[in-house]
């Protein structure tokens, strides 16, 4: 290719697959992920297990990728504009003055200057004539960084092949550079991702529950039967509801659940206190217990006493039997009947095992 040839998009460097890791939606990177992955994550959740510990590798996986895929990019780039790695913050500087960019565009753009998207808008305000300045300082703090590296530990320089076929020079500023977009889009991954996994497994969880438990879904955020059925994010008169199970007629209950740890009480408790008791449905007026779920209480908390004074329920997701816990409250609140209320504990584990194998989580997730 010729020498004066400039590169105008960093996306223009990355393959699909790289491309899909930073477009997908929540229900399509699950889906990449593959549905049995997802599977056994929903049962190490219900095992006790932390949501955050059993997707940290799932966040591990799209990282890795990503991680080579920038590599592709810096060699790809050398490729078109042998320059290429010497006006890497010139280029993003360019790129993020433009008007209109996809998030793709804008998320690699930024990270080639180290940025984010919190981090841009606290750094630059908004504000595209701070981008400059920005860039400058940016570069004066790598070139003086590269000086003190080639001081302290020697001048570094290598060859850099694919195939046997040579692509570009490799030195402090190529390894420095890298280090760089990779620590801004590993806290870009992991900011977006958490909210991400937050909202898809809140489904997945609560849908795998109430269906073990016996309950059958619909999508229609409404009953259809009134009886031994559920939905996901329901809008009640007083606000919204992670999830409805209704048992016998009159009888039923409303499900919050939050990925937190220990946390403030007061935000559990406002949790309980938020929900109507009772509502009219169909032609009856329904007694809905109140059960929070959430990933564990703090020893001095006094929140589960708290709760029972408002007539609601919290349950911790760190106990290693917690959907019996949920199964007993039911079974005291309106006489439900499940084979995890009075079964043995050491009996649970198998039969989550078994259970979750045929819970339809593709439609929790709308796919």
């Amino acid at each position: 290719m010729p020498d004066n040839k400039q590169v105008e998009s960093f996306t223009d460097l990355l393959d699909e697959d790289a491309l899909a890791l930073l477009n997908t939606s929540g229900p399509e990177l699950i889906r990449k992920i593959g549905i049995d992955t997802i599977r056994m994550v929903v049962l190490d959740v219900l095992s006790g297990r932390n949501i955050r510990d059993s997707t940290e590798m799932l966040t591990r996986r799209r990282l890795a990728a990503l991680n080579a895929a920038t590599v592709a990019m810096l060699l790809r780039g050398t490729a078109v504009q042998p320059d290429f790695i010497d006006h890497l913050p010139h280029i993003a500087e360019r790129i993020l003055q433009r008007k209109r960019l996809s998030k793709a565009e804008r998320w690699v753009a930024q990270w080639v200057l180290g940025l984010t998207d919190k981090a841009s808008q606290n750094v630059l305000r908004d504000d595209a004539k701070l981008l400059v300045e920005y860039r400058r300082r940016y570069e004066a703090v790598y070139a003086d960084v590269i000086r003190q590296s080639i001081a302290s530990y020697g001048e570094f320089q290598a060859d850099i092949c694919l195939n046997d076929e040579f692509v570009a020079n490799f030195g402090w500023k190529f390894v420095l550079y890298l280090s760089g977009i990779v620590g801004a889009q590993t806290l870009s991954i992991r900011g977006s991702e958490k909210s991400v996994y937050g909202k898809l497994f809140e489904r997945l969880i609560l849908g795998s529950l109430l269906y073990i438990l016996g309950f059958s879904y619909t999508n229609t955020n409404s009953a259809l039967h009134f009886r031994r059925e559920f939905w996901l994010s329901s809008q009640g008169a007083r606000r919204e509801s992670d999830a409805t199970a209704l048992w016998e007629t009159g009888q039923g209950a409303r499900f919050d659940i939050g990925f937190i740890g220990r946390g403030n009480p007061e935000i559990s408790l406002d949790k309980v206190t938020r929900f109507a008791r009772e509502v009219e449905m169909g032609r009856s007026t329904w007694y809905m217990a109140t059960i929070i779920i959430v990933d564990r209480i703090g020893k001095e908390s006094k929140i589960q006493e708290l709760a029972q004074l408002v007539d609601g329920d919290i349950v911790q997701m760190s106990m290693a039997y917690w959907p019996q816990d949920v199964a007993r409250i039911l079974n005291e609140r309106m006489g439900f009947d499940h084979p995890l209320v009075n079964m043995p504990r050491s009996e649970i584990p198998d039969y989550l095992s078994q259970a979750i194998q045929s819970v339809p989580l593709e439609m929790f997730l709308s796919f």
